[in-house]
């Protein structure tokens, strides 16, 4: 294995600028680090490649807690309308697709609820686009999709169609579909879908590996690994790249825990995820993490809350969202699991679901709990009675930084319908590093930009890059080091990558060049940092240029 000298920059890890100015990497192992002269005239260096940091910040990998990158890899392979702003430009990009895709169905993704009267597109605007084709489009968040009229026929969604228990039908006054469906009634129209190929899963998969290596990200877990909502378990996409010596990565995926499963089904449900567990292990996929997804998204009204939406006319949970378990299921799923060495990994996004994700915690037994990490990801709206608890119980946050500031989804979908007490108490980062919480950090990829720097950016001024909104809750607004801590030895302690996330000497040299250093420049400038060099085990996976 090559030895690298990298040298002119700023050293900095797990919190503190280092001494010296370069790092050497011998063997895929940090060898030394301090002044750039000094490790170069090392007899082990001679013959070194050297990267010149430009004066930019060296620092740990970026480890992704909570990233979709299979799905993500697919979905580039589709029609991507994250890029349009704006119900015309949207429909825009579907009708060029359209004329040209000779597919039997236009599948596709990433608007933006905020483009539409409630956040609720309907089928007629997309039939105009697309005719008798039938049409899948996801939304940016991934909680909802948009349909037409001809995908509603072939799914046989009618007004007589109930909405399924974990997800809601969007409708007019006399009860008719109109094209909009929310996390569980997407599965209605997913389940029709072309499958994807092995091929073209690998394909995809293997694009997503090098965007996030162009992001410094060389560590992830893999949000849901299983069949869920339509789309394909992405297992055999995994062991197949491993297989191929094609993934080198720190990977691990979390299992999926289905949301219909009752309290009778959890024996064989543990029985299952311990024999997929097993079999990934000799395979070399980690997935000793099971994902339990609490509750849906607030922007649809499906987050689960202790106290109903200051909205009427809803009929979604008696006004106060969708908890996908019943208590005594999500306790029983997590002790069992628990039991089995699970770690356990928590979406919430309400209150309510981050009280019953603790609860369900604290009724595992203290041994079992602190065998493995347990986190609970997104925390959105958050009692503050619940903050101290996560320190309590030893359950880490996972925190999607990026969504915490002032946008259109925000201002026009989410806090109307929280009402001012609960708007003030979402994304409360800082608070919970004043209660002694560990923080990590994942993107959420392709919900969200896969690059770090943007979700850190919004951590520590808690506005998006170039706006001129205020700040979300600006008291939470944490520090960049504790932010860049989180993204880097946070998130690698809580997916148990032993030996990477720091910079010291023995360390695995899982490392980035950034493009400058942020802690030399304003706030407000962190987001333009990009990742120029991004080094995997001693191998240099990206370089910019």
């Amino acid at each position: 294995m090559a030895t690298l000298l990298i040298r002119g920059g700023v050293p900095w890890s797990d919190g503190a600028v280092l001494d010296g100015d370069a790092v050497l990497v011998i063997d895929g192992r940090i060898a030394a680090i301090g002044s750039g002269d000094a490790l170069a005239a090392r007899d082990d260096a001679a013959g070194a490649g050297v990267i010149d940091a430009a004066g930019g910040l060296i620092h740990p990998s970026f480890a992704d807690a909570h990233v979709h990158a299979a799905m993500a890899g697919i979905e580039a392979l589709g029609l991507d309308v994250s890029g349009a702003h704006g119900s015309d430009a949207c429909l825009a990009l579907v009708g060029a697709y359209a004329m040209t895709h000779d597919g039997p169905w236009i599948v596709g993704g990433g608007w933006h609820m905020s483009d539409y009267e409630g956040g609720t597109p309907t089928a007629a605007a997309l039939d105009a686009v697309t005719g008798d084709v039938p049409a899948f489009l996801v939304n940016a968040d991934h909680h909802g999709a948009w349909v037409n009229t001809a995908a509603l026929r072939i799914a046989g969604i009618d007004a007589s169609t109930p909405d399924p228990a974990d997800g809601r039908i969007e409708r007019d006054a006399a009860g008719v579909p109109t094209g909009t469906l929310h996390e569980g009634a997407m599965a209605l129209v997913e389940r029709r879908l072309p499958p994807v190929s092995p091929d073209a899963a690998r394909a995809g998969l293997a694009a997503a590996v090098a965007t996030l290596h162009r992001a410094g990200v060389t560590a992830w877990q893999e949000a849901i690994v299983g069949e869920y909502g339509g789309h394909a378990d992405a297992t055999p996409a995994y062991r197949g790249l491993i297989a191929d010596g094609v993934l080198t990565d720190r990977v691990s995926g979390a299992l999926w825990v289905p949301r219909e499963t009752a309290l009778e089904g959890v024996p064989a449900l543990v029985a299952d995820l311990v024999a997929r567990r097993d079999a990934n292990a000799v395979a070399g996929l980690d997935t000793s993490t099971a994902k339990i997804m609490v509750d849906g998204v607030a922007e649809n009204r499906t987050a689960a809350m202790h106290e109903p939406y200051v909205v009427d006319g809803c009929d979604c949970g008696g006004g106060r969202g969708i908890a996908y378990f019943g208590r005594d299921v999500l306790v029983a799923v997590a002790t069992a699991l628990a039991a089995e060495g699970f770690a356990l990994h928590f979406h919430a996004i309400g209150d309510r679901a981050v009280t019953d994700a603790l609860d369900a915690v604290e009724a595992i037994p203290a041994a079992d709990r602190s065998r493995r990490r347990h986190h609970v990801a997104h925390v959105q709206v958050v009692d503050p009675a619940d903050v101290p608890r996560f320190a309590a119980l030893g359950v880490t946050v996972n925190a999607q930084a990026l969504w915490a500031r002032n946008e259109a989804q925000m201002t026009e979908l989410t806090v109307p319908i929280l009402g001012e007490r609960r708007a003030a108490w979402q994304y409360p980062f800082g608070s919970f590093l004043r209660a002694g919480a560990a923080l990590a950090m994942g993107s959420d990829w392709p919900v969200s930009t896969p690059d770090p720097w943007q979700a850190i950016h919004t951590a520590v001024t808690r506005r998006e890059p170039g706006s001129g909104a205020p700040p979300l809750n600006p008291g939470e607004a944490i520090p960049l080091a504790a932010a860049l801590r989180a993204y880097t030895a946070g998130s690698h302690r809580l997916l148990g990558v032993a030996g990477s996330g720091v910079l010291e000497v023995g360390a695995r040299a899982d490392l980035c060049v950034a493009s400058r250093d942020p802690f030399a420049g304003a706030a407000q400038d962190i987001a333009v940092t990009r990742t120029v060099v991004t080094v995997l085990g001693g191998e240099v996976v990206h370089r910019e240029g």
